[in-house]
């Protein structure tokens, strides 16, 4: 059995002798002093007694004179369990929380703070009879001359103001106040000079939601109208992104208008607002192009207005001489170089007739180049409409009647083929005055001139009368400053890439200015007029030649100056995604009706067309003339228009389309002709568009192809120039593929876009001449009528042969 005295078990347990010889009493254990022995039945003792007689714990701490106890309560229970035997349980209970209401939290601080200010008051009344009393004591030592003894001085009061004792522990004071009784005041030591010290005030912060109990949420009694800005291309994701609400409920009001759409689906701005205004709430349009108002600076206010030369469009039916006028005008010949002896671009030109300079704009006369011609009306100051005196008025010349007059552009009229002994000037005066277009000399504005192409009889009249309206008009434009221009053509060209004829309406264009043009951004890096030569600058009036953007932009687009290359990419990007949101917004729109029609008649069979093009305004007007010929049983659908040669990629799309292609004076590449023998897709060369129209014609209304077709047999590669005094300019070729026969008709190719075409002068091998020349050969080529040939063109041969299908 282990023993211990007291005083050992003192020290162990950290208490005095003397209290643990108290506490052993308490326990039943008879000890006196510190040497008794202490069993262990004994400590069990003294620990049971000092359990049971403790009911909280507590514990103390390092700090001197500073004990904390716990909030906690414990005890023991014991509880009997099975088999007689039984466990103790510790039972701890918590200190009842009280919890108040905010009302009364408030109160207390109302109250608390109402204390405070009193007490405050206190203490400056307090002071302020000390201060009184201080100042009577000077006064009464001054008159009488005596000091003011170092000793406490009593103060009586002239009231007897209430002391409120503050509870709260305070800090010492380097004043010392003494209170003998309720009714005593504080004596001070008083010795010179008497500052009194600023009580610092304790402030409460209160929340500003426990003060303020009525800002409170109000649920609204009537629906909230939001205003919806609406930019020109939104989807339904992000209208309800602004209206605070799921798309859900967007989708099915889309149905009730009659217009399925997905979450993420581009909606035209018509279609937007109507959506907005059916959910209730206000749509204001935005207009996107306010991003572009950088571009449209009023030069007119900085730089004078000067004159400037007229715009002339020659304008009228086809055949009856416009071009020829402008030949003869010009002294070139221009209707050489055009298939089928008529125009088929927009040409600029400029000449200077006795010091005064004209641009002249040519346009085709056929009726699939509507769309260029009311282009060439809108850049033009005076029209000069042609009608043959042997043919009268027709459908095209009615047609560009009507362009001058929606423009509100002077006509001047040249009667044109007078030399012809079956012209009729009444005749097409007659037909003239019943569209409208009145003489002078019958009391109307338009002015009548009588020309030939031909033998130039009253062009110099027809010049002088341009020179006369022009004056009339009094054309001014500014000179400097950022250009202004309408693309009139644009294609793609071999070394130099896309090439835009510009015609500049204001301003001046300089070689290396920053240009957009529709959607393309880029440099002016290459500026040149009619004949190629090259330019600083171009100012009003003046047809440019413009190299640097880096696709050939559409034909009617304004080109604008702009001041870096950061606004530049901007306002093209933003143009794209409009363009590219408009589009995808009108497939949306018709995607139901579709639909339906496809669902109520399947039998309606379609024609699908791949159109490449040498030149935009081709593209645009092949793909106008085509479209309108869709029926009720046949739908032209023209899946793909571009301006260059046919590659690889336009013969997969018409394979997954199952498609053919037109080549409106431009070829297949090697790549893309070798793509054609495997798949079979059939592509169709033209170079005179109204042929285009009259096939589609014959396929729409039942007939498989035309009749005569034309078939390439040979293509000829140029490998070296020579000139011979006899012969002119020889091409040294070698023939890559089928057979060059001297007797067939032949095209000249460069980068895959015809520039030429016509017959061979002269076939040779060696120095004989032959008749053919097969693949893997090489020969001597001369093109009549053609020097223009350059290496690394292509000479090809083709017949037109008849087919029975």
């Amino acid at each position: 059995m282990s023993t211990t005295t007291v005083q050992k078990l003192a020290s162990a347990l950290k208490v005095s002798d003397k209290k643990l010889i108290i506490q052993l009493k308490e326990a039943g254990i008879n000890v006196s002093d510190e040497s008794d022995i202490v069993t262990n039945e004994q400590k069990l003792l003294l620990l049971n007694h000092l359990r049971g007689s403790h009911s909280t714990k507590s514990t103390v701490t390092s700090a001197p004179k500073k004990l904390t106890i716990n909030r906690r309560s414990m005890s023991e229970l014991k509880l009997s369990g099975g088999f007689g035997r039984s466990k103790t349980v510790s039972v701890e209970v918590r200190k009842k929380r009280t919890y108040l209401k905010k009302e009364e939290l408030v109160e207390q601080a109302r109250k608390q703070q109402e204390e405070k200010d009193r007490k405050d008051e206190q203490e400056k009344e307090l002071a302020a009879i000390e201060t009184k009393k201080l100042n009577e004591i000077k006064e009464n030592t001054a008159s009488t001359g005596e000091k003011i003894p170092k000793k406490k001085i009593k103060l009586e009061p002239e009231s007897k103001p209430e002391i409120l004792e503050d509870k709260r522990p305070k800090k010492q004071k380097r004043k010392k106040q003494i209170y003998k009784d309720s009714l005593s005041i504080e004596e001070l030591h008083v010795s010179g000079k008497v500052k009194k010290r600023k009580k610092r005030k304790i402030r409460k912060t209160l929340s500003s939601s426990i003060i303020d109990q009525t800002n409170t949420f109000t649920k609204p009694t009537s629906p909230v109208v939001k205003n919806i800005t609406v930019p020109e291309s939104i989807t339904p994701q992000e209208i309800a992104q602004k209206l605070a609400i799921k798309v859900k409920e967007i989708i099915p009001v889309l149905m009730n208008l009659g217009v399925i759409a997905t979450a993420n689906d581009d909606l035209d701005q018509e279609t937007a607002i109507l959506l907005v205004e059916e959910m209730g709430h206000k749509a204001i349009p935005l207009d996107q192009r306010t991003m572009e108002d950088v571009l449209q600076d009023p030069e007119e206010e900085i730089f004078d207005k000067v004159q400037r030369p007229p715009v002339v469009t020659i304008m009228g039916h086809v055949d009856h001489g416009k071009t020829s006028l402008l030949d003869f005008i010009r002294k070139s010949k221009i209707t050489d170089k055009e298939a089928g002896g008529i125009t088929q671009h927009i040409g600029a030109y400029s000449i200077d007739h006795n010091s005064t300079v004209i641009t002249f704009l040519d346009t085709p006369g056929h009726a699939a180049f509507s769309q260029m011609r009311s282009r060439g009306v809108n850049v033009t100051d005076i029209v000069v409409l042609v009608v043959a005196a042997d043919d009268g008025v027709k459908p095209q010349t009615i047609e560009a009647i009507e362009h001058a007059k929606a423009s509100n552009t002077p006509i001047i009229i040249a009667i044109n083929k007078i030399d012809k002994p079956e012209a009729d000037i009444g005749k097409v005066k007659d037909e003239l005055v019943s569209n409208e277009v009145i003489p002078e000399d019958l009391g109307g504005d338009n002015l009548f001139v009588h020309i030939s192409a031909k033998t130039g009889e009253g062009i110099d009249n027809l010049i002088e009368t341009i020179i006369l309206q022009s004056e009339i008009l009094d054309i001014q434009a500014v000179n400097q400053g950022k250009a202004v221009g309408t693309v009139i053509e644009s294609g793609i060209e071999s070394g130099k890439g896309a090439a835009s004829t510009i015609l500049i309406t204001k301003g001046k264009l300089k070689k290396g200015d920053l240009i957009i043009a529709g959607e393309e951004f880029g440099k002016a890096r290459l500026l040149l007029d009619e004949h190629s030569n090259e330019l600083i600058a171009a100012t009003p009036s003046m047809p440019v030649k413009v190299y640097g953007l880096p696709s050939a932009p559409n034909a009617g687009d304004e080109l604008r100056v702009v001041d870096n290359e950061r606004q530049g990419r901007e306002i093209a990007s933003l143009r794209k995604q409009r363009n590219k949101t408009i589009e995808t917004s009108n497939k949306n729109k018709d995607k139901l009706q579709n639909f339906l029609n496809q669902s109520i008649d399947s039998s309606k069979q379609k024609l699908t067309l791949v159109i490449k093009t040498d030149v935009q305004g081709s593209a645009e007007a092949i793909k106008d003339s085509l479209v309108k010929l869709t029926t009720e049983d046949v739908e032209i659908d023209i899946i793909s228009t571009g301006v260059g040669g046919i590659n690889e990629s336009d013969i997969n799309l018409a394979e997954a389309s199952s498609a053919f292609i037109i080549g409106f004076n431009v070829r297949a590449d090697t790549g893309a002709r070798k793509i054609v023998k495997d798949s079979g897709i059939e592509i169709k060369y033209y170079s005179v568009i109204y042929e285009i129209i009259d096939d589609i014609v014959k396929i729409v209304k039942g007939h498989a192809s035309p009749v005569i077709k034309e078939k390439i047999i040979g293509l000829a590669e140029v490998r070296e120039i020579f000139d011979s005094k006899s012969l002119g300019r020889i091409a040294g070729c070698l023939i890559i593929e089928g057979s060059v026969v001297k007797s067939n008709s032949i095209r000249v190719l460069r980068d895959n876009t015809v520039i030429y075409e016509g017959e061979l002068e002269s076939l040779r091998r060696f120095k004989d001449s032959v008749n053919e020349v097969k693949s893997g050969t090489e020969c001597g080529i001369g093109v009549k009528n053609y020097n223009d040939i350059k290496i690394g063109d292509q000479i090809e041969c083709f017949v037109n042969i008849e087919v029975n299908k």
